[in-house]
């Protein structure tokens, strides 16, 4: 990131939150203080705090695979709700989502699906962070996935007959990703998922497995995503339609709305739509049977 582009983030931030004034040292610090990712522009003081308060939960390690997990103190076996990460993995924002989900009654795990390429949440520059996600092959985030599955199947608190799966930007696309692999699945919802390839370590798109989909996807999308084109959006509904999964899988789309509209410590959070993104998710895992 350019250092001018330094200066309009901290202006960014300056303007929407007025009692805060950070160089680019302090904003630094402050991100990584609070656990939120550098390079994304966070606005700190916006961002949803939810607690553990009713809950049992934190940070664990699956063999060697770090996670972070939050189930409800009491009720018996909750089904299972898989949180995929943004491209900067496991920082503060995905573990609220993961407690933001259990407080709705589910058991919700997220793992670190960068850990062998570094801690990208803490890096500066935008695109040595591009360069280290791109780097995680699908087939590897499949196999750390699956760890995930089998170590929740162990748990007493949690039920893995009823599973779902949700995630943002990169870890909406592993939602569709995912949903192909994974015979268990019941259902999953995708928000902004990217819809393209990277090869090699991402050689297939959404697109492409479209009619392998185990489980019903919703995606939700932003009409002004900049980085998701409309097209790429349409193309992914004709594929579902191809393969005869469109009255399964269905893709939702927020007009005007940018990508990660849910990310509420970031300027792109737009309140309106992650309420109702947030409402369609859990209509769709009820409706599917994870509830």
């Amino acid at each position: 990131m350019e250092d001018s582009s330094r200066d309009l983030q901290n202006d960014h931030l300056n303007s929407l939150v007025p009692d805060v004034r950070v160089d680019r040292r302090g904003f630094v610090a402050a991100c990584l203080a609070a656990g939120f990712a550098v390079t994304a522009e966070p606005v700190l003081a916006q961002a949803i705090k939810t607690s553990m308060e009713g809950l049992d939960g934190g940070d664990i390690k699956i063999g060697d695979i770090p996670a972070y997990y939050a189930v409800p103190k009491t009720g018996g076996k909750r089904p299972v709700v898989l949180v995929v990460a943004e491209i900067w993995g496991l920082h503060e924002h995905i573990k609220d989502v993961v407690r933001r989900v259990a407080k709705e009654g589910y058991f919700a795990v997220a793992n670190e699906p960068y850990f062998r390429i570094g801690e990208l949440w803490k890096m500066e520059d935008i695109k040595q962070v591009l360069a280290g996600s791109n780097q995680l092959a699908d087939e590897q985030a499949f196999k750390d996935l699956d760890a995930v599955v089998a170590w929740a199947n162990k748990q007493p608190r949690a039920n893995t007959e009823k599973l779902a799966i949700t995630g943002f930007c990169r870890g909406g696309r592993m939602v569709w990703m995912y949903s192909a692999h994974q015979k268990k699945l019941d259902a999953g919802v995708a928000w902004y998922g990217a819809l393209n390839s990277t090869p090699p370590a991402m050689p297939q798109a959404p697109a492409d497995v479209a009619g392998n989909l185990n489980a019903p996807v919703l995606g939700l999308y932003g009409g002004a995503d900049q980085g998701i084109p409309p097209e790429a959006v349409e193309k992914m509904r004709a594929a579902l339609k191809a393969a005869g999964k469109d009255k399964q899988s269905q893709i939702h789309v927020y007009e005007g709305m940018p990508h990660g509209f849910n990310a509420d410590y970031r300027p792109s959070y737009r309140k309106e739509a992650a309420e109702d993104g947030w409402k369609r998710m859990l209509a769709w895992f009820k409706k599917n049977g994870v509830a």
